[in-house]
C-alpha cells in the first residue's frame, strides 16, 4: 500500500465505461471514421485518445475542457485515454481544445461523427435484440451566454438558446441529435435529423412506432411516417372541427365530480384541408375537481389499439423528457417499473421503457 496524491482519483468510474467501451468496440470505430486534419510530426494523442478523453470526462461531470490540466495527470484518465496510456500523460486542454475547434469542426468530419452516433447505437442494440423500435422526437433548449452565433430569444423556453433536435429510443439511447439557430420552429430539420436514422431500420424487420408532441403534427410528417411503414402517434392542436366531434362530450357529469379526475375517450376520421385523406383522430376528455371546463387533448395515430390504448401510447413520450434532463445535466440509471404493461407494443422490462405513465 503507497499513500501518494497523484495516484488518487475521484473517477475510478471510467473503469468499467472503459470496460463497456471495448466490449462494444465504440470509440474505436472513429479510427476509421474521423478525418485527422494534424498535419505535425510530434503528435502524441491519436484521434480515438482524443474522442475518449473528450467523452469520458463528460460523463465524469467535466463539462469542457478547463479541467484538462488536472485530468491529464489523474490516474483513471491516464488509464482509460488511449493504448497503454497509464504510463503517460493524457492530453492537456490545449490539445483538447484544438482537437474540439479544429479538427471536429471540419465538414467531414460533423458528418461523420452523426454517423458515428449511429454506429454506437446499432452495436449496442446488437446485444439486445427486440422485434420493434420505438422513437421519441422532441425539442429542447441549450442556453447560451454572450453573442453566439445562431443563439436567439425562444419565448417558449424564455432563455436565449439554441434549440437542439433529438431523436431517442426507450433505453435512452440518442439516436440522433441536431443543433439549429434560435429563431427555428421546434420542428424545423426533423427529415433531416430522422432520415438517417430511418434508414439504418428499414430493413431491419422490426415493427417501428414513433411518437411526437403537436410541433409536428404536419401532413408531410405522416406521409413520410406512412411511407416508411411506421405507427405513430402525434399530438395534433386543438380546433372548431376537432372539438365538434367531442361535442357530446363537453356537457360537465351531473352531480358532485370526485376528487380523481372523470376521464373519456373518443376516436373519429378526420381530413383537414391539407390532407390528402382523412386519418384516425384519438381524443382524449379529462373533467378534474374544482376545474370549470374539461382538458381536452387530441392525438392523430394510425395505431389499431382502442382509443384509450393509443392514448396510454402516446402519453409514454413523456420519458423522452427525462432523456433531455439527461442531455442537459447528468446521467442517472433505470429502475424496475411497477406498472402495467403496454396494450400496444407489449411489456418492457424497465421503467424508463415503460409507455405507461406509472
Amino acid at each position: 500500500m503507497q499513500f501518494h496524491g497523484a495516484k488518487v482519483t475521484t473517477d475510478a468510474g471510467l473503469l468499467a465505461v472503459r470496460e463497456l467501451d471495448e466490449a462494444l468496440g465504440l470509440t474505436e470505430l472513429a479510427e476509421v471514421t474521423l478525418l485527422d486534419t494534424r498535419t505535425g510530426r510530434n503528435v502524441q494523442h491519436d484521434q480515438v485518445a482524443l474522442l475518449r478523453q473528450s467523452v469520458y470526462s463528460r460523463l465524469a461531470g467535466y463539462e469542457d475542457t478547463n479541467d484538462g490540466e488536472r485530468l491529464a495527470v489523474d490516474p483513471a484518465m491516464r488509464a482509460v485515454g488511449g493504448r497503454g496510456a497509464s504510463d503517460r500523460q493524457a492530453a492537456s486542454t490545449n490539445t483538447l481544445s484544438r482537437f474540439a475547434t479544429e479538427t471536429l469542426t471540419h465538414a467531414e468530419n460533423l458528418a461523420a461523427l452523426a454517423q458515428l452516433n449511429g454506429a454506437w447505437v446499432s452495436r449496442a442494440l446488437d446485444k439486445t435484440k427486440r422485434p420493434r423500435v420505438l422513437l421519441d422526437l422532441d425539442s429542447s433548449e441549450s442556453p447560451v451566454h454572450g453573442q453566439q452565433e445562431g443563439s436567439s430569444y425562444k419565448g417558449d423556453f424564455g432563455v436565449v438558446c439554441s434549440p437542439p433536435l433529438f431523436c431517442f429510443n426507450p433505453d435512452g439511447d440518442c439516436e440522433a441529435a441536431r443543433l439549429r439557430p434560435g429563431h427555428v420552429h421546434s420542428a424545423d430539420d426533423w427529415q433531416q435529423l430522422l432520415a438517417p436514422v430511418v434508414a439504418r431500420y428499414r430493413d431491419s424487420g422490426l415493427r417501428k412506432y414513433l411518437r411526437a408532441d403537436g410541433a409536428f403534427g404536419k401532413p408531410e410528417v405522416y406521409q413520410y411516417l406512412e411511407q416508411e411503414g411506421f405507427r405513430y402517434a402525434l399530438r395534433l392542436p386543438a380546433n372548431k372541427v376537432l372539438m365538434g366531434h367531442i361535442e357530446h362530450l363537453r356537457t360537465r357529469p351531473v352531480g358532485r365530480p370526485p376528487k380523481p379526475p372523470i376521464l373519456w375517450y373518443h376516436d373519429f376520421s378526420y381530413q383537414a384541408a391539407r390532407w390528402p385523406q382523412p386519418r384516425r383522430v384519438v381524443a382524449k376528455v379529462e373533467w378534474h375537481w374544482g376545474e370549470l371546463f374539461p382538458r381536452v387533448g387530441f392525438v392523430v395515430t394510425n395505431l389499431r389499439a382502442t382509443a384509450e390504448e393509443s392514448l396510454h401510447f402516446y402519453n409514454g413520450r413523456g420519458t423522452a423528457e427525462q432523456w433531455l434532463k439527461e442531455e442537459a445535466g447528468f446521467l442517472r440509471g433505470s429502475t424496475l417499473c411497477t406498472g402495467p404493461a403496454c396494450p400496444v407494443i407489449g411489456s418492457w422490462p424497465i421503467k424508463s421503457d415503460c409507455p405507461w405513465v406509472c
